[in-house]
């Protein structure tokens, strides 16, 4: 009875201690799996606070690099198609050349936008006075870039007329990435490359060709593939009528017997102008007795286009919308 009684006792002891043990145990494993499960939460906050540190971005351009803040507050714009897009994007400006802006951007007349100069000759004072955190500027500013460049980081944008779109996707996106509007962009792209691709396809269904060309009070130039306003022949789409113009930033010069020759099915018409002012408008000078014989003119098919978009304003969001615009209306 003695032994059955210690047997029993010896069994509780052992009972009671593996269950001291086995309780024991339980909070260490699991304090171990919360530690583990906290330091990699902690890793994957430090990954996304160092994502959040790169606030610079560095942009490699013709004219050679800027290194940009990410989401500048005073910003300067040379170049007006630039305008546009930040202006689409909601990004406000400080100051701009308040020269000849586009009708479609009449607001930036304001006064609370510093005027810093002419397209051509900024106002480097003014600038320097402004501190800006970016500037923005194209080729009209090409010859400045260097002094630009020492008072602030600035950005030089370009547009190919033999890559149009290829050139304005990219401008578009380094601006989409600087101040962090790139799923905007991407849905603009994608609506402007859809537009295009219609147009295009109803240009090529159409067979017909045509011919660009600049009126400057009396003088008037044809410009062909790759050039300034190749988008045309090229995004867009038409034939050219003359296969031989040389690409030049002023265009060839031409004459009214010239497009008679062609006798081009559309002919499209910038007028420089209205833009830049002129006596003369190009409707007026396109009113003559040689035109009038041209198919393009018995069809209704000479065109006037926008004129301060396709001069002064290309490669903008609203800009290249207009000027889908303009092109569609031949038909």
């Amino acid at each position: 009875m003695k032994n059955k009684k210690i047997l029993f006792l010896s069994l509780l002891l052992v009972i009671a201690i593996f269950t001291l043990t086995a309780c024991g145990t339980t909070p260490v494993e699991t304090n171990q799996n919360e530690q583990g499960n906290n330091q990699a939460d902690v890793q994957t906050e430090n990954e996304d606070v160092v994502e959040d540190e790169k606030t610079e971005i560095v942009v490699k351009h013709s004219l050679g690099e800027a290194v940009v803040n990410k989401n500048p507050e005073k910003v300067i714009v040379f170049d007006y198609a630039t305008l546009d897009s930040l202006d689409a994007m909601g990004i406000e400006i400080i100051g701009l050349p308040k020269s000849n802006i586009p009708t479609f951007l009449e607001k930036f007349n304001d006064e609370k936008y510093e005027d810093v100069g002419t397209l051509f000759e900024p106002n480097f004072e003014k600038i320097f006075e402004l501190q800006p955190d970016v500037i923005f500027v194209s080729g009209r500013q090409a010859e400045v870039y260097e002094e630009l460049a020492k008072i602030a980081p600035t950005v030089y944008f370009e547009v190919d007329g033999a890559d149009y779109m290829g050139s304005v996707t990219k401008n578009l996106k380094i601006l989409g990435e600087i101040f962090g509007k790139e799923k905007f962009i991407e849905e603009e792209l994608a609506s402007i490359n859809t537009s295009i691709e219609e147009l295009n396809k109803r240009a090529a269904e159409s067979g017909k060709n045509a011919l660009i060309v600049m009126a400057n009070d009396g003088n008037i130039s044809a410009f062909g593939e790759g050039s300034r306003f190749g988008i045309i022949h090229g995004d867009f789409g038409f034939e050219p009528v003359d296969k031989e113009i040389k690409v030049g930033n002023h265009g060839n010069s031409i004459t009214f017997e010239y497009i008679l020759e062609k006798n081009p099915d559309y002919v499209f018409v910038i007028d420089r102008a209205a833009t830049t002012g002129g006596s003369v408008t190009a409707e007026k000078i396109f009113d003559n007795e040689i035109i009038k014989q041209t198919d393009a003119y018995k069809n209704g098919k000479i065109i006037y286009l926008s004129s301060q978009v396709w001069y002064v304003a290309s490669g903008g969001l609203t800009g290249t919308k207009v000027m889908i615009e303009d092109i569609n209306s031949g038909f």
